[in-house]
């Protein structure tokens, strides 16, 4: 029988709607006596149905599902070509029907709520959480609350909005707004399925799963994603050591998770050796879709970090803003900020000689560029404006 297990003092729990210990208000993770390999993504195309045998129950509601998951994983060759690794993955997570990675964990917090009869579920998110939890509370028929960093800006508000949540702008520290909305959470009967929410860290494990699937279990080196909670980072970690006990793959790699230099805690208690996040102060990075400054799962990565399960590296604004527009003028792949710094990290690495031309590397891409249209000014993008008599001239 699955249980909620706290990562960090151990502590068991039934399976229910608690998220963090009552002991350490550490973040609690769903644990099973055993499990079995899920269907293969060609022989069952249901996200919910596909991933049965790594999720806590098999009689899931697949009508809930917006179809999630099964995303491209593309090679990458002139990523390959720059810089000298012969091994390179792109996982394109904006095929999402929301265009990003969160779908995966709102689509089993979702059948979560359902299950446990709830009728409100919420989140607090800078932009890719709150569009999804909207997006499937209207699928499911739950009211939803979603609270938001005061300056998003209306380019990222108005496509939540459209799905007719509650929706608010928190004013002030977006990193303390998460712990508060737990609380009003318990209070109003309002069940947040954010970051480190343990049913929502079971749907993000499944990226992983779907990565080796896609690679028919070949051996990974490293997969090179995007932190900010730390919730998907801590999924992707659960899933590659879940790989590893079933004897999927021999050697789980190692995952390396990508911060802003902007907003970067997890990296900072790293470099420092600290056994403890400290709370980072105010973001300052484009990235804005990773800019917690006090991530409710930074000391759980950290503890991996520790253990050499993990590493953390840190890349800076020019370093994003050059990833962004390599990957659409060489690969075709146009993705957020966010989306871009897994290949800021590689090239960075690369130059610095700490990834090998031997090494395989899978990059998460974890939203697309649509949900963040306002960089596109930093990018001084040109077009030309010509009479429709001189068009044929200017082609020459």
């Amino acid at each position: 029988m699955p249980t909620l297990t706290c990562v960090s003092c151990g502590k068991t729990y039934p399976l229910a709607t608690g998220l963090r210990c009552s002991c350490c208000n550490e973040p609690l993770e769903i644990r099973y006596e055993s499990l079995k390999p899920p269907a293969r993504i060609k022989d069952e195309p249901c996200f919910i149905t596909r991933n049965a045998n790594i999720f806590p129950w098999s009689d899931l509601r697949p009508e809930l599902s917006l179809g999630e998951g099964a995303t491209p994983l593309l090679e990458a060759p002139n990523l390959q070509q720059e810089t000298g690794l012969n091994f390179l993955y792109l996982k394109n997570e904006t095929a999402n029907p929301t265009w990003s990675f969160k779908d995966r964990g709102t689509a089993l917090g979702v059948q979560a709520a359902v299950r446990f009869g709830l009728r409100a579920i919420g989140t607090v998110s800078s932009g890719n959480m709150a569009a999804s939890i909207a997006a499937y509370a209207a699928r499911a028929g739950l009211a939803a609350y979603i609270f938001v960093q005061e300056n998003m800006p209306a380019v990222k508000i108005e496509p939540i909005a459209i799905y007719n949540p509650c929706l608010y702008r928190g004013i002030g520290d977006y990193g303390q707004l998460y712990f508060n909305a737990l609380r009003w959470g318990e209070k109003h009967g309002i069940y947040f399925i954010s970051s480190d929410n343990p049913f929502r860290v079971e749907g993000q494990k499944t990226v992983a799963f779907e990565i080796l699937d896609q690679l028919n279990y070949q051996q990974l080196d490293y997969i090179i994603m995007p932190v900010s909670s730390g919730g998907n980072m801590a999924g992707v970690i659960k899933a590659v050591e879940e790989m590893e006990k079933m004897g999927l793959i021999k050697t789980a790699p190692q995952v390396i998770g990508v911060q802003a230099e902007g907003c970067c805690p997890i990296y900072k208690a790293a470099a420092e050796g600290k056994d403890q996040i400290e709370h980072f102060g105010q973001p300052n990075t484009i990235a804005r879709a990773i800019s917690n400054p006090i991530p409710p799962s930074g000391n759980r990565i950290l503890r991996k970090v520790q253990q050499g399960r993990a590493r953390i590296v840190a890349v800076s604004e020019k370093e994003i803003l050059a990833a962004q527009s390599f990957l659409a003028h060489q690969e075709g792949l146009f993705v957020q900020p966010a989306g871009a710094v897994p290949v800021a990290a590689i090239r960075k690495l690369a130059r610095e000689g700490s990834l090998k031309p031997s090494d395989k590397i899978a990059a998460i891409l974890t939203g697309s560029g649509l949900k963040d249209t306002s960089v596109l000014a930093q990018h001084r993008l040109k077009f030309n404006q010509v009479p429709v008599d001189k068009l044929e001239q200017a082609l020459c």
